[in-house]
């Protein structure tokens, strides 16, 4: 039987049972052994399965109504096209059909073998020219086609839609109007931004760049979780490995560069683009967390998410983001 997730009463995800899970991860001819560990996931759910005398495999079913099929077999072809040039990426695992995306009950799933590693140690301005590197060498292959069917990062998608979402559904009446003054001159601000960049270089890139996407074992890094991969500016995957004052994201910047700059060129000028990014992730989550509110995972993930003080120190955030689209971009001494 074919589950209809659009006329269920019951969440999604609450159908994906233990059983259906292995029966799933079976139907790709692997044996499991019950063995089965919910790990960190809110967007989709991934469990690593065990498998008879075998190392365990990762599968990673997908969040109905997010992509569709072949927006997850773009992101697969990328990240095969990465590996093809012997770059860092975990790939899905191809079926006897040779696909990586694979059907069961109504849900897609894709299958990854383990791979074990730590956050990378992002003050370490090393690691920082060796991941500079990595992606010099992702962006020179991700700047070779476009992506068909997956989107763009813009200030519509992320910023707008975001923004309405949250005033019509989500904030306490009685700071509606601070925030919907602060949204309007933010994401005003942002467009100004942009409409005195010009025209935008968009490359496939990874889209959700974070030391927690960055598995480091042995001295080598290894990128995972291409979920959030789109079309938008280079500098994307890089701002998100910052953190500390001006002077230390600075000096990470020049690593990151210098690395980028031996395999693809770093066109400098995107740097007055990070705090527009920055500002459209912070409303966009927000925002994401809202459209995933009827999923149980989230109330209990995020069980502060809709409280005044919550909202409250959103606005905050937000009018600090306000004062940083102000300052300059940071200037590198390569």
């Amino acid at each position: 039987m074919v589950i209809d997730m659009t006329k269920s009463a019951t969440h999604t995800f609450e159908l994906l049972t233990p059983d259906m899970i292995m029966d799933a991860v079976e139907s790709c001819g692997h044996v499991t052994d019950g063995r089965l560990i919910a790990l960190n996931s809110y967007e989709n759910r991934v469990y690593q399965v065990g498998v008879d005398e075998k190392e365990p495999l990762i599968a990673k079913f997908y969040r109905p109504g997010r992509w569709d099929d072949r927006q997850i077999k773009e992101e697969h072809d990328y990240c095969f096209q990465l590996q093809e040039q012997e770059l860092p990426v975990v790939c899905p695992l191809l079926n006897n059909s040779a696909a990586s995306l694979n059907h069961h009950m109504g849900f897609r799933f894709s299958l990854y073998p383990r791979r074990g590693g730590y956050a990378p140690e992002l003050d370490n301005l090393d690691n920082l020219l060796i991941l500079g590197r990595l992606l010099g060498r992702f962006h020179s292959i991700g700047s070779t086609v476009d992506f068909k069917w997956r989107p763009k990062l813009d200030i519509e998608t992320f910023g707008w839609q975001s923004y309405r979402l949250i005033s019509e559904q989500f904030i306490p009446a009685e700071l509606r109007p601070a925030y919907d003054t602060l949204g309007l001159d933010l994401l005003g601000k942002c467009q100004q931004i942009l409409d005195d960049f010009g025209d935008i270089n968009r490359i496939r890139v990874h889209g959700d760049c974070h030391s927690g996407n960055i598995l480091w074992r042995d001295d080598n890094p290894h990128f995972v979780d291409f979920d959030d991969a789109r079309m938008a500016p280079a500098v994307q995957d890089l701002w998100m490995l910052l953190s500390g004052d001006q002077y230390e994201q600075t000096a990470q910047l020049c690593e990151l560069v210098e690395g980028y700059n031996e395999f693809y060129h770093f066109d400098i000028k995107e740097l007055a683009l990070i705090e527009v990014l920055r500002t459209l992730r912070i409303i966009h989550h927000s925002a994401w967390i809202a459209r995933r509110w009827s999923d149980p995972a989230f109330p209990r993930a995020f069980s502060w998410f809709g409280s005044p003080r919550y909202w409250s120190e959103h606005i905050l955030m937000l009018r600090e983001q306000f004062a940083a689209l102000d300052e300059p971009p940071p200037v590198l001494y390569l």
